[in-house]
């Protein structure tokens, strides 16, 4: 998935939860940021490892019984893992979901492209598609939103 779709992910998360949007947002930004810089730099091979292994649960865990931050940066990365899992199935690569297992397997095929490059590989694939739908509903409820703060403010006015 995109980089930003992530990040909507986890603010519609932090909507429907108790937990913090900002650490959401951050914590489904973690995997990210923690291995383009690692590929690009040539550190790692594949674009999916460190940040992106669930062998790194046990961190997340430890960080989720430490409060509600902790908890909060947990689940957002834990939704960037399981959306990412999810778009690579979709688009018919099962296989390299292995990434999830990363460093003791990698993926038979992995898409070992750069960023940018993805991004146009990613444009009309079947996730992509998902994605839409998924912005699509994040504006229809900021539309929804506004509407109502719009009503409530005409009505509050309407009192005085």
């Amino acid at each position: 998935m995109l980089f930003l779709t992530h990040l909507l992910a986890a603010a519609l998360v932090g909507r429907w939860s108790r937990l913090a949007p900002l650490w959401l947002i951050v914590g489904a930004a973690l995997p990210d940021l923690v291995d383009k810089p690692l590929a690009m730099a040539g550190v790692v091979d594949l674009y999916h490892t460190v940040g992106h292994s669930a062998l790194v649960v046990p961190l997340a865990v430890a960080a989720a019984y430490t409060g509600r931050t902790g908890a909060a940066l947990a689940v957002g990365w834990g939704s960037h893992l399981f959306l990412d899992a999810l778009h690579i199935v979709i688009n018919g690569r099962p296989g390299d979901a292995l990434f999830l297992g990363w460093p003791l397997v990698t993926p038979p095929t992995p898409l070992a492209i750069p960023p940018g490059e993805f991004f146009v590989y990613y444009l009309w694939s079947p996730s992509f598609f998902l994605e839409l739908l998924l912005w699509a509903v994040a504006v229809g409820i900021a539309v929804s939103d506004l509407r109502i703060r719009s009503a409530a403010r005409r009505s509050g006015s309407d009192e005085q």
